[in-house]
């Protein structure tokens, strides 16, 4: 047992039972369309405008390098995933790394992360379908559009969308999973539409001065400004590859199928918002893309393409789903493992024998996810979903390097390069990013992890398999 709590073993010699174990039924195919349906989503739509109005021009670099921490997030995670082939990312490699007490919070760091990011994008899905219908013509009753915080009732396509992208993950991963394949295509098309149409009209003169603000982030009347500042917002544009390493155990060939899911959704993505940036600064002024909450759509419409400005809005319709049906994936796989564990109630680890895939947890966190988009205000709780992404990156950093220290030779089907300065600059990269959120976010996200070990202490810890297990030795 470690200082912080039991140790769960790299090699376990005993599997789960099949009435606890997931079914292996994803390729990497599967696993790379799972990374960039949960990475591109409303960030490429919306936070580009976001980091124009805080990096100018230079909001092209800022996506570099929050690509550039994330990359390196991605490669400590590849390593691990596929040297701890099980299902839990971030939870599972502290468990078997740090110890029980570590893993417990950051497990329930991810809960926070993915709940709250699947529940902002339905209420953002909302709002995009609101608008569609509006400009065809249809009204719908506000009262059941907005949550009892705005005069409504309840932001009922928000709860549907939720509803229904849980039933999809219960009637079984792999047809999820094949489902989403469709849904980044259409996405990419969309992307590579704009990109396409925007990059003729580009124009040099709207790149001067590149970096109107500076590198640094620091404070300009009453908002942020800078490169970095522009990185601290579209970083969250990034997150959502590590869903990808809570598919370990499904994985049909984990040693190549993860590493191939994990670095290839972040390069393919990476490559994406960067041309999509470049295409969208060099046909409009970067003022006039900040002031707009949605600048793709803007630009095409600026250059005459009105069909083309419709279908991209249309895509975002396409766009936000995938984002929640990956998350939500991710959220009921940290509960299913935690469960299994023992740190949660049993009854959530069970797994259909039909398609096996843990549909009472599933099925909770669905509901879960819609309660909080239906009746809840998320804007100022939203950016808790990051403090959570961001604690689990550097968890992964650091457990990538004390295994290299603990057990230099185990077999490792990826190994990161230069894995020092790797994961160190994840870590010092991700802290940077945690302490640029604001006062009262650190403060909600520090009293959700209090209450977090006020529940391990008082049910989980007596409760673990490990801990049990050891007593009966």
């Amino acid at each position: 047992m470690g200082v912080l709590g039991p140790i769960k073993p790299i090699a376990r010699s005993i599997d789960p039972d099949a009435a606890h174990r997931l079914k292996a039924t994803l390729s990497w195919p599967h696993l790379i369309a799972m990374g960039v349906g949960a990475i591109v989503g409303t960030g490429i739509y919306t936070l580009i405008g976001v980091g124009a109005e805080r990096a100018g021009p230079a909001v092209i670099l800022a996506f570099f390098v929050a690509g550039a921490v994330c990359a390196c997030a991605a490669l400590a995670y590849a390593e691990l995933a596929t040297m701890i082939p099980t299902a839990g990312s971030a939870y599972t490699y502290t468990y078997s790394v740090v110890g029980e007490t570590l893993a417990w919070v950051v497990g329930w760091s991810l809960i926070l992360e993915y709940s709250l990011a699947c529940s902002t994008v339905a209420v953002g899905w909302s709002g995009y379908l609101v608008g569609w219908l509006q400009s065809a013509g249809l009204h719908l009753p506000a009262l059941l559009l907005n949550g009892p915080h705005a005069g409504g009732l309840v932001n009922l396509p928000a709860v549907l969308v939720s509803l229904a992208i849980a039933g999809m993950l219960m009637a079984g991963t792999r047809e999820s999973a094949t489902l989403n394949i469709v849904l980044v295509v259409i996405k990419l098309v969309a992307l590579s539409a704009f990109v396409a149409l925007s990059l003729p009209a580009f124009d040099a003169t709207h790149l001067h001065p590149f970096m109107p603000y500076g590198f640094a982030s620091h404070a300009d009347g009453s908002s942020t400004k800078g490169v970095m500042a522009a990185a601290a917002i579209v970083f969250f544009a990034f997150y959502g590859f590590d869903a990808v390493a809570t598919s370990a155990e499904e994985a049909r060939n984990p040693g190549r199928d993860l590493t191939i899911g994990i670095i290839g959704s972040m390069a393919l993505c990476t490559t994406i918002y960067i041309l999509v940036a470049i295409a969208a600064i060099g046909a409009m002024p970067f003022a006039t893309l900040g002031n707009s909450p949605e600048p793709l759509a803007l630009v095409l419409r600026t250059l005459h393409h009105p069909f083309a400005s419709w279908a991209i809005a249309g895509a975002a319709l396409v766009a936000l789903p995938s984002v929640i049906l990956v998350m939500m994936y991710g959220q009921s796989r940290i509960f299913f493992v935690m469960a299994r564990d023992g740190l949660l109630p049993p009854v959530l680890a069970k797994v259909s024998k039909r398609t096996g895939s843990p549909v009472l947890v599933t099925g909770i966190t669905g509901l879960f996810v819609a309660a909080v988009a239906g009746f809840f205000r998320l804007d100022e709780i939203a950016e808790l979903a990051n403090a959570g992404t961001l604690i689990a990156f550097i968890a992964v950093g650091g457990c990538m390097m004390i295994l290299r220290r603990r057990a230099p030779d185990a077999a490792r089907v990826f190994r990161c390069p230069q894995p020092y300065v790797v994961g160190t600059l994840a870590i010092l990269g991700c802290l940077y990013l945690l302490f640029s959120l604001p006062e009262k976010t650190l403060v909600r996200f520090l009293l959700w992890n209090l209450f977090g070990l006020a529940v391990y202490f008082a049910y989980s810890r007596s409760r673990s398999v490990l801990t049990r297990a050891a007593v009966k030795i």
